[in-house]
């Protein structure tokens, strides 16, 4: 008997099911509650009446926008599931989910084309640590052979895919599976346990074929094992089913499972795998750096409920949890459980305690966010888990269609934040607007229809306006004179000003060379103040930059003159002098890194011309087998709706980084369109 695995892991355990779009996922969480008995039966997905579908947006665009959590029991033991999003939209949804997972079933199908979307989701699971089992889904309608399949989807992943089932078929149709660590085959029955059997006499040289090249891919990790293999001893079952456990705890293999989670096939194979494979909380524990000895507890999503108010859903790492504990953030500070509850979708059914390992929805924890780390010690432990969003790749600026609506738009979006952590909302005081930022147009626009339907604002939305700048081509002296006479004291100011272009990036610069008190020290600086004020908004309709002005002359009276004429005075001289300085646009120019896979690098870089880009060069990914970085500035006017473009390129995989680089002159028919957006006549 195998020892190296240490045995079945007993307890609660939280499993993370992620898979590129549309591969499966939610149809695999309905199927295994079906199964369990958690639901009465599984419903397609197509129906909208899935768990994982319980939010309007999930049914209207028929896709997963957020981490669904459900809990079940099987076997006597508890399991919590959750199904985060497919879409890289909704990707950073996984991170706080699976930091705290103990494994994550990865949904994958023959599609070649879903490639990139599986590399990403692996390389995450890399980069994180986290055990997992490639469930390969949609078998029934698999064209190519489960091996070269499998040879297809080693490209996505770091360690070797160990095949530990093939199917069976008859007249070209998968019909079931063969068991390679059992030596069982299990004729699939539509959502019912499958009809175990004898291994067809079809199919026994193709079981022994592929059995023995499992074993020597454990043998890899096993030298005993190996050991049998040369002297072609038979090894026992239980030693095999001991290194299987031990590999994929370790890391060192991804176990695939097949079936077709719409029809419930090869479902509860992989719910015994996990069952007697997976590792347990306390494997977690050590791998996140928990402390023992003390209650801590990891919040994995935060959710807004229409009547429960908010709720953090958790898992607790280590030590028990009683309702209205009080537990310490990483700061000091205090926060009270007022309510602990089960989750299914949307459903919470409430409990007296937690345990160590159970995942559960904590109430009420006010000044708890998504990612933080809890803890029964005084003053908090370290945080277990950072999380640091990606840089947003899609904006638009929003207001409410009432303005008695500002208000409630504000709390509602801050609650959504919470929700949502990747979201980034900011006021841009140049164009006093609101602009909220994603991860693509498809994230952005679930935002608005939960503002516009879960909180009842009516939104206005476009895009964000483009920071244009105006700086000057020439040179030009002005002289400006403000003099009012109304009865009593007057007002007079009087400046002669030498206004010249700077260097690009220079910004503003003041001087004066003023002789003989024409203007008085004390008005010098009223007129400096009076200049940068007109600079907010130049002849062409924008802020002007790169611009010295000097303070060459002037006179002042001893009664009238005072600061306000004074600053008159400099706006009047800036006014007709800068017309004289040949006014010119700037639009602000982007350094873009664009990640691609490598065959849709063409289009990517025929695609950055025709937005006004310049390609400064491409390589291959480090570290990224089969993915490239295009690297190329682009104007920023150009870049609002870039990810669209890309991501339909790249099959909804591409993404990009920008970083201003410089400021540049535009003429022509962009300049006027961007001058006339602006309300200024070119």
């Amino acid at each position: 008997m195998g020892t190296r695995a240490g045995g079945r892991r007993t307890g609660p355990k939280c499993i993370a099911i992620v898979g590129p779009f549309a591969s499966g996922k939610t149809t695999l969480l309905e199927a295994i509650l079906a199964r369990t008995g958690a639901i009465p039966r599984q419903s397609p997905v197509s129906s909208g009446n899935t768990v994982s579908d319980h939010s309007p947006e999930a049914r209207a665009h028929a896709m997963s926008v957020e981490a669904t959590f459900a809990t079940t029991d099987f076997m006597g033991e508890q399991i919590t599931f959750v199904d985060c999003p497919g879409s890289i939209e909704f990707a950073f949804e996984a991170e706080p989910v699976l930091a705290a997972c103990d494994l994550a079933v990865v949904v994958a199908e023959a599609d070649e084309k879903k490639i990139p979307a599986l590399q990403l989701i692996m390389r995450k699971l890399d980069d994180l640590a986290i055990p997992r089992i490639l469930f390969l889904n949609k078998v029934d309608k698999a064209v190519a052979g489960v091996r070269e399949t499998l040879n297809m989807l080693q490209r996505a992943s770091s360690v070797p895919l160990l095949l530990r089932q093939i199917p069976v078929r008859k007249d070209g149709i998968v019909i079931g599976s063969i068991d390679l660590a059992l030596e069982r085959a299990y004729i699939y029955r539509e959502y019912a346990e499958s009809q175990v059997a004898e291994i067809p006499n079809d199919d026994k040289a193709r079981e022994l074929e592929a059995r023995f090249s499992m074993l020597e891919t454990l043998a890899d990790h096993d030298d005993h094992l190996m050991e049998q293999l040369l002297e072609e001893i038979e090894p026992p079952k239980d030693a095999i089913f001991d290194d299987l456990s031990a590999d994929l705890r370790a890391g060192a293999v991804t176990p695939v499972l097949i079936g077709t989670a719409e029809k419930g096939n090869g479902v509860l194979r992989l719910l015994k795998a996990i069952r007697h494979d997976a590792p347990d909380v306390e494997a977690t524990r050590k791998r996140l750096g928990a402390p023992d000895g003390q209650t801590v507890v990891q919040v994995m999503k935060t959710i807004h409920t229409a009547h429960g108010g908010k709720l953090s859903v958790s898992r607790v790492l280590s030590g028990q949890l009683a309702d209205a504990a009080e537990l310490f953030l990483s700061n000091g500070d205090t926060a009270k459980v007022s309510g602990i509850y089960r989750m299914l979708g949307k459903d919470q059914s409430k409990l007296t305690s937690a345990k160590a390992g159970d995942t559960v929805a904590l109430g009420k924890l006010d000044n708890v966010k998504t990612g933080q780390t809890l803890s029964s010690a005084k003053g908090g432990i370290r945080p277990l888990v950072t999380l640091e969003p990606p840089q947003p790749v899609f904006a638009f600026a929003l207001r409410p269609k009432e303005r008695k609506d500002e208000v409630k738009m504000s709390a509602a979006i801050q609650r959504l934040a919470e929700e949502d952590p990747s979201l980034s909302l900011r006021h841009n005081q140049d164009s006093a607007e609101t602009v909220l930022s994603g991860h693509g147009e498809m994230h952005l626009r679930v935002v608005r229809e939960r503002l516009e339907g879960k909180n009842q604002i009516p939104i206005e939305g476009h895009t964000p306006a483009v920071p244009y700048r105006e700086t000057i081509r020439k040179s030009a002296q002005q002289r400006g004179r403000h003099k009012k006479q109304s009865g009593g004291h007057g007002q007079f100011g009087d400046v002669v000003i030498e206004i010249k272009p700077l260097p690009r990036g220079s910004g503003f610069q003041f001087s004066d060379t003023i002789t003989g008190g024409v203007v008085p020290k004390t008005y010098i600086q009223s007129v400096e103040t009076g200049i940068r004020d007109y600079l907010k908004t130049g002849p062409l309709g924008f802020p002007v930059v790169d611009v010295a002005v000097n303070l060459s002359d002037g006179s002042y009276h001893a009664v009238d003159s005072s600061d306000m004429a004074f600053q008159m005075a400099a706006k009047l001289a800036m006014k007709e002098g800068m017309a004289a300085c040949s006014p010119v646009l700037l639009e602000p120019i982007m350094k873009v890194e664009i990640v691609t896979p490598s065959d849709a690098t063409s289009k990517i870089i025929a695609l950055i011309p025709q937005r006004r880009g310049q390609i400064l060069g491409y390589d291959a990914r480090p570290d990224w087998p089969g993915w490239d970085v295009v690297e190329a500035t682009m104007p920023q006017a150009e870049i609002g709706d870039l990810i669209i473009e890309l991501r339909s390129a790249t099959a909804g995989v591409a993404s990009y980084k920008a970083t201003f680089d410089h400021m540049a002159e535009l003429t022509g028919r962009l300049a006027d369109e961007a001058m006339n957006a602006n309300g200024k006549a070119a």
